[in-house]
């Protein structure tokens, strides 16, 4: 047994590496009505199962720049399309929800107004992003984006799912901004600790890692600090 493999049966035993995307499906399933046509905004090839909601929602739609969104097998109409200019009618859907894509865009608040759009009044927008204030965002910051290719290839992330980062839409206070600037009320941010996946390559950086998760989520204190960021917006009127 690696200390890598002790390391994980001792400090986060039946942790599962993807925690995260269940924790958001978790989330989506929620908010989502019954009979709801949804839109999933950077949907991309389909390579989390986790975000694979046909047979649940009436309708799954999505967007992406990619061209393997258009045979996308998580999608009943797949469309390449930026996220600033989305091609479906005013107030269609019932939820849009976006997977680690709002730490990508340039103009976060013409995604916000787009996507305000196509919601139905009452819609919500459910996205899962980084937390710009966590260690893992700084240091994609003052990194090349080779660098981040590198740590992907070695989580089993391949080159061409590897994206260039900004950071524009990745803390509590910019989305209460562009939520009030795009016609949205936040209806909950929630920030999560979970094992330090990105760390888990080395026992050292593992074991650091394991310690700033145990700090963070000691007391609500230092909640800003945590990796994962979950909101909720409701289109408003």
């Amino acid at each position: 047994m690696s200390l890598v493999t002790w390391m994980d049966q001792t400090f986060y035993p039946g942790f599962s590496r993807n925690w995260d995307d269940l924790l958001f499906r978790e989330r989506i399933l929620a908010a989502m009505p019954e009979n709801a046509e949804i839109l999933d905004v950077g949907a991309g090839a389909g390579i989390v199962e986790m975000m694979n909601f046909r047979g649940i929602a009436k309708r799954v739609c999505g967007v992406d720049l990619d061209p393997r969104v258009e045979t996308n097998p998580y999608l009943d109409d797949g469309r390449l399309a930026d996220a600033g200019t989305i091609p479906y009618d005013d107030s269609r859907f019932d939820l849009v929800f976006a997977d680690n894509v709002m730490e990508h865009l340039e103009h976060p608040e013409e995604v916000f107004k787009e996507i305000c759009r196509v919601l139905k009044p009452g819609g919500r927008l459910l996205f899962k992003t980084p937390n710009r204030n966590h260690y893992m965002p700084l240091i994609a910051r003052l990194t090349p984006h080779g660098f981040h290719q590198w740590v992907n290839r070695k989580r089993g992330r391949s080159q061409e799912d590897t994206f260039p980062t900004r950071y524009r839409a990745n803390s509590r206070a910019q989305i209460r901004r562009l939520a009030d600037a795009t016609g949205f009320r936040v209806e909950n941010i929630e920030l999560v600790e979970g094992r330090p996946e990105y760390l888990r390559m080395f026992p050292v950086t593992y074991a650091a890692g394991t310690l700033y998760e145990r700090l963070v989520n000691a007391t609500p204190w230092f909640s800003g600090l945590r990796v994962l960021l979950v909101a909720t917006l409701i289109k408003s009127g």
